[in-house]
């Protein structure tokens, strides 16, 4: 069995990136989870999305919303991570499957269910996945768990992390 997998690194780093590069990698049956990605308009960023592996798509976040809780300039859709990110990751941990989790931060911390559901998913140690480096109880729990390989990516070594991931499975 595998240790979970979670990728750490300054924003903008290629964490969603390198995430992307290890799911090419696998058989389309051996995963599922989802990846949040930014959305811009003219140039600028007003948002994230979520982007299931199932092929079902929502918005984490937005500068256009005006209910949630809020980060900076966004406001948190909780109903799309509650009803799009938490059924995703139930659905891969009660199968076989390795559970993509890109990310876990700070906006989905703000989901009860999410978190709950991320400890679960931790628990099958099948979980590849990145993680904010920021401070918070619920990050620092994940990052000391003895079950958790954390990897962090750099430029330095951001081309051969996805290769070296694939071969720690």
């Amino acid at each position: 069995m595998i240790n979970n997998i979670l990728l750490t690194g300054k924003p903008g780093i290629g964490k969603t990136t390198t995430i992307k590069l290890i799911v090419g990698q696998l058989e389309t049956k051996e995963v599922a989870g989802f990846w949040s990605q930014e959305i811009r308009e003219k140039g600028k960023r007003v948002g994230f999305s979520i982007e299931t592996l199932s092929g079902k798509t929502g918005i984490l976040a937005h500068v256009n919303h005006n209910t949630g809780p809020r980060v900076s300039k966004y406001h948190v859709n909780i109903d799309d991570i509650d009803s799009l990110m938490v059924p995703e990751m139930v659905s891969a941990r009660q199968s076989d499957r390795i559970i993509i989790i890109d990310e876990i931060a700070k906006m989905e911390l703000f989901s009860q269910r999410f978190v709950n559901e991320v400890l679960r998913c931790l628990d099958t140690s099948r979980v590849i996945g990145t993680i904010q480096e920021q401070r918070h109880p619920v990050l620092d729990r994940i990052r000391s768990r003895d079950d958790v390989e954390l990897i962090e990516l750099t430029v330095m070594n951001r081309d051969q992390v996805p290769q070296q991931v694939i071969g720690m499975l």
